[in-house]
């Protein structure tokens, strides 16, 4: 079968018609790394009414025990959906094991690491083939903290990520236990036991998410800890990233908090960064929680609006005429 891309292997798998919507899913074979294994599934939504148009392209990250649907429904609803509605070239890749991606071999040992140092690389050259332009990059949760990861530790850089966007990200809340050896220990002991944390039976999420994610989470917050891997120091390295960044915290999130998602967001060197609580303190209706701040009526009517305008604000005037073009013919 003739390849969909120059770079690596990549098959479309799907192409169907979601109401007003297209959505062709592409499977990559990047080959970059230790396990060869490694398929990612790659969802593009269009629009029925220019499916040879392409607009300024935009990447969706999931969080854990997430897939696409976050993103968009069945039913063609969600910010996925808004902004390829609005003219935006919309991808959504899913993290190794999630949704149409298969596990891997070593699916068990999968990390934030691989996700940002192997898969989101392969993912950003991927979709700049496709677009021939520089994509925008959107991530909620887990999602915008591998995006971090992946800014921070250089694997991806100004020519490959327009601007970007984290909902809900940050890694410096504190967990006690995990900073009393002992503690930690016996729960890294307990837990390689176990392949994955299912997301349906503790009722986190649709999916599971392997072990070595977990584990590694731990060790970042661990008393010794730092968000980063053995060779590189994420966190520093943020420091130099120069992206517009958009950093956006639920004034009701719980998990990660306001205060934590602004330490993040304090810790990127870009100078053109904005920050934005959505809360009652703030003129929303509500005080958004986690998943609230994106899948939500409130969301749909507060907060989509704003994204289309960030991602406006970072696109050249040729692109974003284009765009709007393709948005009031559709």
């Amino acid at each position: 079968m003739q390849s969909s891309s120059h770079l690596f292997p990549v098959a479309l798998i799907s192409a169907e018609r979601r109401g007003d919507l297209i959505e062709d899913v592409y499977r990559l074979k990047p080959g970059n790394s230790m396990d060869f294994t490694v398929e990612l599934a790659v969802t593009r939504l269009g629009l029925v009414a220019d499916p040879d148009v392409r607009g300024v392209p935009v990447i969706l990250l999931h969080g854990s025990f997430s897939n696409r649907r976050f993103w968009y429904s069945p039913k063609g609803i969600g910010l996925g959906a808004y902004l390829a509605r609005a003219g935006y070239d919309v991808w959504i890749p899913e993290m190794r094991g999630h949704g149409l991606s298969a596990r891997n071999e070593a699916y068990r040992h999968n990390r934030v690491a691989d996700y940002a140092r192997y898969d989101l690389p392969a993912i950003a050259a991927f979709v700049a083939e496709q677009s021939g332009q520089t994509p925008h990059w959107i991530g909620h949760s887990m999602g915008g903290t591998t995006l971090a990861a992946a800014l921070g530790g250089h694997y991806i850089g100004v020519d490959q990520v327009a601007s970007a966007a984290l909902f809900g990200s940050q890694i410096t809340r504190s967990y006690w236990p995990l900073k009393v050896p002992p503690m930690q220990w016996g729960a890294r002991l307990l837990l390689k036991r176990f392949e994955h944390v299912s997301g349906p039976r503790f009722k986190r999420g649709p999916e599971d998410e392997p072990m070595g994610v977990v584990l590694e989470n731990m060790r970042w917050h661990g008393l010794f800890g730092r968000f980063g891997d053995k060779k590189e120091d994420w966190w520093s390295g943020l420091r130099h990233v120069q992206v517009p960044l958009l950093c956006v915290a639920g004034a009701g999130d719980h998990q990660d908090p306001e205060w934590a998602c602004r330490e993040l967001f304090e810790q990127f060197g870009s100078p053109d960064k904005t920050f934005l609580s959505l809360g009652r303190a703030h003129d929303f209706s509500e005080d958004f929680g986690h998943v609230q701040m994106l899948v939500s009526k409130a969301a749909q009517a507060q907060v989509w609006p704003r994204v289309a305008d960030w991602l406006s604000r970072n696109v050249p005037q040729a692109q974003a005429e284009s765009t709007l073009n393709v948005s009031l013919t559709s």
